[in-house]
């Protein structure tokens, strides 16, 4: 039964993926700081604006009293486009590079290379600038691929050229001028690679009509899904109110001013939160049984995915652990909703596209009763 839940997990969701947690937790750690953000941004975006998706087919009708209950599943997808691929240009923030004793190669170490006559230096005083450059966060900036680009493009991270202050173990306190270079991170872009789009599913219920106004839930239980990803949960609640209701007299249409929000959580590594508001309208043509309902609607959105890790920071004595927690805020802020419902006997089918600057499409089935 677990397998069931599959559909609705971050990694696991990805059309034709064999990514986990696991291997999402071992590629955060090879990043830190702001090249982890900018790795992981498509998704955000992504995720945010599919748990935003999909949340009406219609607007509840004007009536004081009445009963309607449908119950069902969802399919949203969201298209990151050619852009999302790769980190965009100009893009900088912290890092911290690892070290390590000399001769490894750490990244460190291929900076410190560069340093006039670093090759004259002793294998002591070579250390010094190692662990100092090792010791702290630099500014830097970040090009290459994302977790949705190709694997074939290594994300690099520019360290700009400066002057350090080292201890050297003969004469105390030392400065030396830095040149600025490149350090590749290799085996991390493209872990979702090339997808086309992020999809995600929910079970949906919602129930009505008093006073004019809907309730629509989602929900999973927490489940284990396997040992690497952890417990897995999900909760949304969204209310719809047709003020048509107060009116003397009826619209020729059905609308509707709405709100939802929903969290999603797997293991530690991450959680998404997102929440919408706004009006969406929607007319029925045809019999009960048998009618056709176009429908569309406009909200202001917002989402955020917070990863909890531990990246490992290697120097001369040792790996030290850092934690590492990330806040980022999906780029969607507004969408435009246009979609068709129809229904048959006891059936609703409904599918819709969303105009934002991430672009994302719903669908829907439901049982009417």
């Amino acid at each position: 039964m677990k397998k069931l839940f599959l559909p609705f997990v971050l990694c696991l969701a990805i059309v034709g993926s064999q990514v986990n947690a696991q291997s999402l937790d071992e590629t955060m750690t090879k990043l830190a700081g702001s090249a982890a953000s900018a790795y992981v941004n498509p998704i955000v975006t992504g995720f945010g604006a599919d748990l935003n998706g999909g949340w009406f087919h219609k607007a509840p009708k004007a009536e004081m009293y009445g009963f309607d209950l449908e119950f069902g599943v969802v399919a949203m997808g969201t298209f990151p486009g050619d852009a999302a691929k790769t980190i965009p240009a100009g893009t900088t923030g912290d890092f911290r590079f690892t070290g390590g004793p000399v001769g490894t190669n750490s990244q460190a170490e291929q900076i410190a290379q560069n340093i006039n006559n670093y090759s004259l230096l002793t294998t002591s005083q070579k250390q010094a600038i190692v662990d100092q450059i090792a010791n702290q966060d630099f500014s830097v900036g970040i090009t290459g691929g994302t977790i949705v680009g190709s694997k074939t493009d290594t994300i690099k991270i520019v360290f700009p050229s400066q002057q350090i202050t080292y201890n050297d173990p003969n004469f105390g306190s030392q400065n030396v001028n830095v040149p600025g270079s490149e350090v590749a991170i290799p085996d991390v872009a493209g872990l979702l690679e090339n997808v086309s789009v992020i999809p995600l599913g929910a079970p949906q219920l919602s129930i009505g009509t008093i006073a004019g106004t809907q309730l629509t839930f989602r929900y999973l239980p927490s489940v284990q899904i396997n040992s690497d990803l952890g417990k897995f949960s999900y909760f949304g609640f969204g209310i719809q109110h047709n003020p048509g209701l107060w009116l003397a007299n009826p619209l020729p249409v059905d609308i509707a001013v709405s709100f939802f929000t929903q969290t999603l959580k797997a293991g530690t590594i991450f959680k998404t939160t997102a929440t919408a508001f706004g009006v969406n309208v929607s007319k029925r043509f045809g019999p009960g049984a048998l009618n056709v309902t176009p429908y569309a609607g406009f909200m202001l959105e917002s989402s955020k995915m917070t990863f909890d890790y531990t990246a490992q920071i290697t120097n001369s004595v040792g790996t030290t652990p850092l934690p590492i927690h990330l806040e980022l805020e999906g780029a969607n802020k507004s969408r435009l909703t246009l979609g068709l419902s129809i229904k048959l006997l006891f059936l609703n089918i409904n599918a819709d596209y969303n105009l934002a600057k991430n672009n994302s499409a719903t669908a829907g089935l439901m049982f009417i009763i």
